[in-house]
């Protein structure tokens, strides 16, 4: 397979399992020169994209950037402004509707208010498609719906009426709703809104799970730590146009983070996926000693307490390095796989005296950070505060 660029290839070339040779676009959603919008004012052009069977491709971007509106133009949910999407080789223009809700299903925004429908009825929804005139759910299609309630663990309130359930409860609901239509075709807008940490992650392996059922998956997410590691490639949508189309790995750079949400203050770590606050304002007067992962804590404390600090000794390969790199005012670092080098142990000591406060937040004894533990007498024997 072609790798990705910055770019928005109609092809990404090559033969994968299950694609049939020269014809990528009949095992999947292309999108020719597509242009996204209300009325004829276009608000996003030129979308060429390949979405193959069985990969979950997820939107980025800042609010207001147009994610909604791909996802709403692609479910016939606003006008195409320009350009055509065909679905399996067929355009999606000229499908109809029972076609379309056998190929396609959606998890949008805005949600259905059913009246005195419990959310088994609300389910068992997604089987019409299939049934006939009368709507009449056969023995198999009930099965169908208790399969789907069961994935996204929603059978405890299948009885209940889905007008009284929470946001969250709703939004599992209609994802079962979804996969009751065993679509080829799946678009969710911000499907682990009003989700729990839980329901977030439950959520998205049901999505991986039915990605490699075959299943093709477009969704939205603001989570961008979540959007790294569920999609097989993102879509980077700021501005008219789509800024970056690629793998996770080759798109998200921190560079491009800060640059597509005009972050200002604080940063996003693509390593770790997280977001930190901006660093304290003021002059440090604390030095963190940690190892391993123990400053974290500490530092994003003192962050919260508008604490300016200094920390070390740190390899640049220790999970409290790219931490420290965001909130400190400075690391002492030292590269990794070597012993703390004496000119980098006489560097901690010179900013050690600038301080009045070293806070120890532990670090192993061993071979190479032993000078780790001669910093911390040379604190004592300064006459430094020790904390921790």
């Amino acid at each position: 397979m072609e790798k990705k660029r910055d770019a928005f290839p109609l092809d990404r070339g090559g033969e994968k399992q299950g694609e049939n040779p020269g014809h990528p676009e009949k095992n999947g959603v292309v999108t020719r020169h597509l242009a996204v919008g209300y009325g004829k004012k276009v608000l996003i052009r030129d979308i060429c994209l390949t979405i193959g069977r069985g990969e979950i491709v997820t939107l980025v971007g800042p609010n207001g950037s147009g994610k909604s509106t791909i996802l709403n133009s692609l479910a016939r949910q606003l006008k195409l402004v320009g350009g055509e999407v065909l679905i399996e080789g067929t355009d999606l223009q000229k499908m109809k509707a029972v076609s379309l809700a056998r190929k396609m299903a959606l998890v949008l925004t805005k949600r259905p208010s059913p009246e005195k429908m419990t959310c088994r009825d609300v389910a068992s929804m997604g089987r019409y498609p299939y049934t006939g005139r009368m709507g009449l759910l056969s023995p198999s299609d009930n099965q169908k719906v208790e399969e789907a309630l069961s994935l996204v663990h929603a059978l405890d309130i299948a009885e209940q009426s889905f007008s009284q359930v929470s946001d969250g409860q709703k939004q599992r609901i209609l994802l079962a709703r979804a996969i009751c239509q065993e679509p080829e075709f799946l678009l969710l807008d911000e499907p682990t809104s009003f989700l729990d940490i839980r329901h977030k992650i439950d959520l998205l392996c049901v999505l991986r799970g039915l990605a490699r059922r075959g299943m093709t998956i477009l969704m939205s997410l603001h989570e961008i730590d979540l959007a790294m590691k569920v999609s097989d490639y993102l879509i980077c949508v700021k501005g008219d146009t789509i800024e970056a189309y690629g793998t996770p790995e080759e798109v998200m750079s921190g560079e491009r983070i800060q640059k597509m949400y005009e972050l200002e203050r604080g940063s996003f770590n693509e390593l770790l996926g997280s977001a930190e606050l901006p660093k304290p304002a003021g002059e440090a007067d604390v030095f963190v000693l940690s190892c391993g992962g123990s400053g974290i804590p500490v530092f994003r404390r003192l962050q919260r307490e508008g604490r300016g600090f200094l920390a070390g000794i740190l390899y640049t390969n220790d999970l409290d390095y790219p931490v420290a790199k965001a909130l400190a005012e400075e690391v002492i670092s030292e590269e990794p796989f070597m012993p703390i080098r004496q000119e980098t142990f006489e560097k901690a000591c010179e900013k050690i005296c600038q301080v009045s406060t070293v806070l120890n937040a532990g670090f192993p004894k061993g071979t190479y950070n032993q000078k780790m533990q001669e910093l911390l007498l040379f604190a004592k024997e300064s006459g430094k505060r020790i904390e921790g």
